[in-house]
């Protein structure tokens, strides 16, 4: 049976129907298991009231979900979470009901689902210049929250749905739900190596928050794509029957270019499209690394290259990993052309998961020290394979060695302060000011009184009790202070 699109979803009733296409998502086949999907389909099919008609827009969010986490390859479990995470969130299903027919596992992962939801609640921030710094803190929270990295794709796919359904929507619900995934879940979804969801999330969110020069560079692209396409294959051409000659085993392909990527480069190069030297771009992918240098001779002796534009992330890889040759040449038109050479390795280590890619595309600079190193972690946590996903030991290791040191908490206006772990609310309060550390005299935590000795966990709101003046005081010290 050939995979259905997102727009011809199967009725969960008819549960032949809804198994056979389910099947088709799991990319192993030892992988499906089909009792979950069984019970699964009845559980809808018998627990949810409402008539079909009314639940259409549920049914294609948890079918267009399920479309969209089958691409990363996710196990089972995953993907019935995904299905029924919208019926859940409409209170159409209980999680009681859904304990009782699919599970603790998968329940668990609909109940990290629900915790990221909570974020949105806390989130009063606007990202802007200033404060990408508090960008950064709350992604960081947002997998703080989660014990297993599979809830943030099920998290990741609801936000596409949510943002590709939403061009219908009214002009400020739509910008809203644009302004959240560009600044959150794009680049989370950089962090954890999802590159095409990433590209997605963040052309759809320019399109809606910035309409005008959206349709400008894509009409540029439309304009001339049939004779940028010829172009690349002429160049493909002749690369490909140099290498033919030299014995170098290679996989050649047009690379395509993202609007907002073009319009971003536009804006920090201060150039116009036609200066942007990656919109007729080519990727040669080899099986060494010397084979890499040898393309790059080719190119090299066939075209002037650009001697600004060249970059070799192989010798000396980016910060976050990256490795890869970059060049730009005249081409045989007279026209720009980059190239990008690397090995397959090389090549999937950037499409799935280089640790903090995000990090470096955002310009945010280098990431603090041993940070980067942690988030490798999310790599090995992508890997579907029955062993890694049961294994709670890694599950721990990975909480602890990589978000158990911080926590991130919010002041009464919403600003999310960072802190490490284990961090009082004396210690918030002299984080937000010297002068409210010194006239604190109580703290709040989510509205109740707790005590200054008290170590404060992610997520909760602090509000300080402080004096009109004063100083540090020994009251402070005592474990049982109520204020």
């Amino acid at each position: 049976m050939q995979l259905r699109k997102s727009n011809q979803v199967p009725k969960a009733a008819d549960q032949s129907e809804f198994i056979d296409w389910c099947q088709q998502l799991i990319f192993e086949p030892s992988l499906f298991e089909r009792p979950l999907f069984e019970n699964c389909a009845r559980l809808i099919d018998q627990q949810v009231d409402s008539p079909p008609q009314s639940l259409k827009d549920i049914y294609h969010q948890a079918f267009e979900s399920a479309l969209i986490l089958s691409e990363l390859r996710v196990d089972s479990h995953t993907l019935v979470a995904a299905i029924i995470y919208p019926f859940v969130d409409q209170a159409e299903l209980s999680l009681e009901a859904v304990t009782d027919a699919c599970g603790n596992k998968v329940v668990g992962k609909i109940k990290g689902v629900i915790t990221m939801d909570a974020v949105r609640g806390l989130q009063q921030l606007q990202f802007n210049g200033n404060e990408s710094s508090q960008a950064d803190n709350l992604r960081k929270m947002l997998l703080a929250m989660v014990d297993d990295v599979t809830v943030v794709l099920i998290k990741l796919a609801e936000r596409l749905y949510q943002l590709r359904n939403a061009k219908n929507k009214n002009e400020s619900v739509k910008r809203a739900i644009a302004l959240e995934v560009k600044d959150v879940y794009a680049p989370l979804a950089n962090r954890l190596g999802v590159g095409h969801i990433k590209w997605e999330m963040e052309d759809i969110s320019f399109r809606y928050l910035n309409p005008k020069n959206y349709a400008q560079i894509a009409d540029y692209l439309s304009e001339k794509r049939i004779t940028r396409e010829k172009q690349v294959e002429s160049v493909l051409e002749i690369i490909q029957k140099s290498l033919d000659q030299l014995n170098i085993k290679s996989e050649l392909m047009g690379r395509a270019k993202h609007i907002y990527s073009i319009w971003k480069k536009m804006q920090r190069k201060q150039v116009g499209f036609e200066e942007i030297y990656d919109v007729r771009a080519v990727r040669v992918l080899v099986h060494k690394i010397q084979d890499c240098y040898s393309v790059l001779g080719v190119v090299h002796g066939q075209w002037k290259h650009i001697p600004k534009e060249f970059d070799d992330y192989i010798a000396t890889p980016k910060e976050n990993g990256y490795r890869s040759l970059h060049t730009a040449v005249i081409g045989p038109d007279g026209k720009t052309l980059e190239i990008q050479i690397r090995t397959h390795e090389m090549h999937q280590e950037s499409e799935l998961g280089v640790a903090a890619h995000w990090k470096y595309k955002e310009g945010a600079g280098v990431v603090a020290d041993g940070y980067e190193a942690k988030i490798a972690w999310l790599r090995q946590l992508l890997d579907w394979q029955d062993e890694l996903a049961d294994s709670g030991q890694l599950i721990e290791e990975f909480k602890s060695q990589v978000f158990d040191e911080r926590i991130y908490v919010f002041t009464p206006m919403g600003k999310l302060i960072d802190l490490p772990a284990g961090s009082t609310a004396l210690d918030f309060a002299y984080r937000v000011h010297t002068d409210i550390g010194h006239r604190c005299r109580g703290a709040k935590a989510n509205g109740r009184i707790i005590t200054l000795t008290q170590a404060l966990e992610t997520g909760q709101r602090i509000e300080i009790l402080t004096s009109k003046s004063g100083g540090p005081s020994r009251d402070w010290l005592s474990e049982q202070e109520v204020i």
